[in-house]
C-alpha cells in the first residue's frame, strides 16, 4: 500500500474530535510513508488531512473538478493538483491513484463516495480495501443500518464485512494494510444456484 484516498468533509463538523482526528490521520499517513489522495480543497476535514499531510513531511494527491477550482477552495499548495472537468473524472481519477480508501466524518458527498467505492469493490470493479474512521461514533448510526440491511437480506454478511472499521487511524491504516486484496464475484453466487 503506497497511498490512501480519503473522503471527508468540507466543513470541520461541530466537534473538535473530528479536526483532531483529520489532522492525526494526515501525521499518521506522513509517518507511513503513504501519499493522501483526495479531493484537492482546502476548506474543512479536507484542508485539516491535506494540511497535516504536507506539514509532517508527506505526498498529498489533490483532485478537483474545474468549477469547485473556480470557487477558489481548491488548495494550491499540495504537492500535485489535478483539475478535472467534472465529478466523474474526479472520483475515478481518485480511485485510479489509491490503493486504498478512508472515510472520515463527512456530509452527502463524503457518503456517496465512500458507498460508490465500496459498491465498486463489491461488485469486483477494483479489489482495494475500504475503510471508516468512525471517529466519537460518528458512523455508528450508518453501520447500524448496514446491519439492518444484512438482517434484512438485502446486504450478505460477507459483503458488510468487506468495510473496515476502527477508531484510531493508526488501527483503521493497520486493518487496511493487513486486508487480503481480493476480486469479489457478487453474481457467482447466482450463477450457481442456476
Amino acid at each position: 500500500m503506497k497511498s490512501v484516498c480519503v473522503y471527508c468533509g468540507s466543513s470541520p463538523g461541530n466537534r473538535p474530535e473530528y479536526a483532531e482526528a483529520a489532522a492525526l490521520l494526515g501525521r499518521t499517513l506522513a509517518a507511513r510513508g503513504l501519499a493522501l489522495v483526495y479531493g484537492g480543497g482546502k476548506v474543512g476535514l479536507m484542508g485539516i488531512v491535506a494540511d497535516s499531510v504536507l506539514a509532517h513531511g508527506g505526498t498529498v494527491v489533490g483532485v478537483i473538478p474545474d468549477a469547485l477550482m473556480q470557487k477558489e477552495v481548491g488548495h494550491r499548495g499540495l504537492t500535485e493538483l489535478h483539475v478535472v472537468r467534472n465529478m466523474h473524472e474526479r472520483k475515478q481519477m481518485m480511485a485510479d491513484r489509491a490503493d486504498a480508501f478512508i472515510a472520515l466524518p463527512g456530509g452527502v458527498g463524503t457518503f456517496e463516495e465512500l458507498f460508490e467505492t465500496f459498491t465498486w469493490l463489491q461488485l469486483g470493479y477494483h479489489d482495494k480495501p475500504v475503510g471508516l474512521l468512525n471517529v466519537a461514533g460518528f458512523y455508528d448510526g450508518m453501520l447500524g443500518f448496514l446491519s439492518h440491511a444484512v438482517h434484512e437480506g438485502f446486504l450478505k454478511p460477507v459483503h458488510a464485512d468487506l468495510l473496515h472499521v476502527a477508531d484510531t487511524a493508526d488501527g483503521l491504516l493497520g486493518k487496511l494494510a493487513a486486508a487480503p486484496r481480493v476480486r469479489v464475484d457478487k453474481w457467482q453466487e447466482a450463477r450457481d444456484q442456476t
